[in-house]
């Protein structure tokens, strides 16, 4: 991705003749002609209030420079991917469903009496998306809207809702009216049986008109479908693949020509699809990537596995789908494996995500053909939910400004790793962990990676447990070599984050010749050779240089 200098900014904003006065980092002069940019940032906006950052009081509620403030810090970043709440209240200035309608005319007569901080915020005038493209005008990047097309959070409060007899301030009227005709399925608690069946064209056609309304009010210069938040949005007992297929790809060529009825600083805007990188469940979705991609108007393709940075081909096999002109994203997030939760959601313990971890992803992504990377759940590296979660850092904002680089990349330390992840049905149930292994009964992963050169220092092979099995006779090889043992590391490479790192007694720890790793698929044996079975949620493999 080039640099633009000031001036080069502003040359091109006048030859654009934009009434922005500027013309978007990455866009060619020419509608047709568009140069994807490389790093995207993804804001859910409500990590402002749910986290502690240090240019926000606790009590301060929300405010227009707090938004400012987290498009201001992800310094590095070529696009910002604002999510303007959960996609079912709109967080603009909207005609369609205003703020006045919903948390006066709706909620006050069924005895929801106080805004929370954003409902106050859109009742004063405020309007995330205005703000959002005004912010990104001043620090020269390109503003996106991404847009969740059935996220549950919501609705996993309906429960508590239906027994007080009025619903949370996150429900908007439609869904509070519908929920007994549209919801997937019976089990109120469940999300995804809980948000709506897109089978009914009611649904589609409500969820068609916000996103229409804000492409037709609101200056941005791309548009994001989020098909993760939450990830369930047909019945599949009621509907066919061939059904599913249909409604999605109507949906999003409707969206395409709503997105084309204005232009951004005289360019084509951007549509993209946040798609489950586990191309597998693509059929339950209605997803079709190359149909989406050459016949409705899908710029590019985010590819993301919900919660957790993970590694793996799912670059290469969607760029066997899409055509070659299709940008592809890796989306990475603050985390590689998560715990038991310790209270309810969003209470599990987490382990972060290192720096050389993002790179280490990055340059995997490239060498399979991404065009770039994407961000999400970035600010989550500081303070929330629970002290217990801790220790706390800021995100390491500096990662942004070179994980755009493929040379530099690959030129850093490397870190590769399979994860369990969490039971989520968007990681797939066929992943390689957890993994139950019994004495005497060799087992193998496949791990993808791409040293270079500059690896020449031996590294370390790490198997991670959730209990001890220091009592175990272990043994390891990679692609056929036995490996020695070796001490156990807590930070095979060092980094600033003490949480979660697990104990001496939950690792089996092998020293590796750096010759023995190669470029593409390594093959790793783990053989349990004394003591009962071993349960595995983690492996990873460090390369310093």
């Amino acid at each position: 991705m080039p640099e633009f200098s000031r001036r080069q900014f502003l040359q091109a904003s006048a030859a654009a003749g934009s009434s922005l006065a500027f013309n978007p980092v990455g866009f060619a002069t020419q509608p047709s002609l568009l140069t994807p940019p490389r790093v995207l940032y993804s804001n859910d906006t409500t990590n402002i209030t749910s986290c502690v950052s240090p240019w926000r009081e606790r009590k301060d509620g929300f405010q227009d420079e707090h938004l400012r403030q987290t498009i201001r810090e992800a310094d590095g970043a070529d696009v910002h991917l604002l999510q303007p709440g959960l996609g079912w209240i709109p967080w603009w200035q909207s005609e369609r469903y205003s703020a006045r309608e919903h948390y006066e005319d709706f909620l006050r007569p069924l005895g929801v009496e106080k805004p929370h901080a954003y409902g106050r915020y859109l009742l004063a005038g405020g309007d995330l998306v205005e703000t959002l493209t005004d912010e990104c005008a001043k620090q020269e990047i390109l503003p996106f809207v991404s847009y969740r097309l059935n996220d549950g959070h919501h609705t996993r409060k309906l429960a508590d809702a239906l027994e007080k007899g009025h619903p949370d301030q996150t429900m908007s009227r439609f869904y509070w009216e519908n929920y007994e005709r549209f919801r997937i399925g019976d089990d109120i608690t469940a999300w995804d049986q809980s948000v709506f069946d897109w089978r009914h064209p009611e649904v589609r056609e409500h969820m068609a008109g916000l996103i229409e309304e804000l492409c037709d009010t609101h200056e941005f210069a791309g548009l994001e479908l989020d098909f993760l938040r939450h990830w369930s949005r047909f019945s599949l007992e009621h509907t066919s693949e061939e059904e599913r297929r249909e409604i999605t790809t109507a949906f999003v060529k409707r969206i395409r020509r709503a997105l084309d009825r204005k232009t951004f600083a005289g360019t084509r805007r951007w549509l993209g699809a946040r798609v489950p990188a586990l191309l597998d469940i693509h059929p339950d979705q209605g997803i079709d990537l190359g149909e989406l991609t050459r016949e409705a108007g899908v710029d590019f393709v985010n590819l993301s596995y919900s919660y957790f940075t993970m590694q793996d081909d799912a670059v290469a096999r969607t760029r066997a789908i899409v055509p070659p002109e299709t940008a592809v994203y890796v989306e990475m997030t603050h985390t590689t494996l998560t715990g038991k939760a310790l209270s309810g959601s969003g209470t599990q313990p987490y382990l972060r995500t290192t720096p050389e971890q993002f790179y280490t992803t990055a340059h995997l992504a490239y060498e399979q053909g991404a065009t770039g990377v994407s961000f999400f759940n970035f600010a989550y590296y500081r303070e929330h939910s629970l002290p217990e979660l801790g220790p706390f850092h800021e995100p390491p904002f500096s990662v942004l400004k070179n994980v755009g680089d493929p040379e530099f990349v690959a030129r850093q330390s490397h870190w590769y790793f399979l994860s369990e992840g969490r039971r989520d049905p968007v990681l797939g149930d066929d992943k390689q962990l957890p993994a139950l292994i019994n004495r005497n009964a060799p087992h193998r992963f496949t791990l993808f990676a791409s040293p270079t050169d500059l690896h020449q220092q031996d590294g370390l092979l790490r198997f991670r447990s959730p209990e001890d099995i220091s009592d175990r006779g272990l043994e390891g090889k990679l692609n056929g070599q036995p490996l020695k043992p070796a001490p156990f590391q807590p930070k095979p490479i060092d980094h600033p984050y003490d949480a979660w790192l697990g104990t001496p007694e939950e690792f089996a720890c092998f020293h590796v010749p750096h010759a023995l790793v190669k470029k593409g698929e390594n093959e790793i044996e783990f053989l349990v050779t004394a003591g009962i079975r071993v349960k595995l949620r983690y492996l990873d493999l460090t390369l310093p240089v």
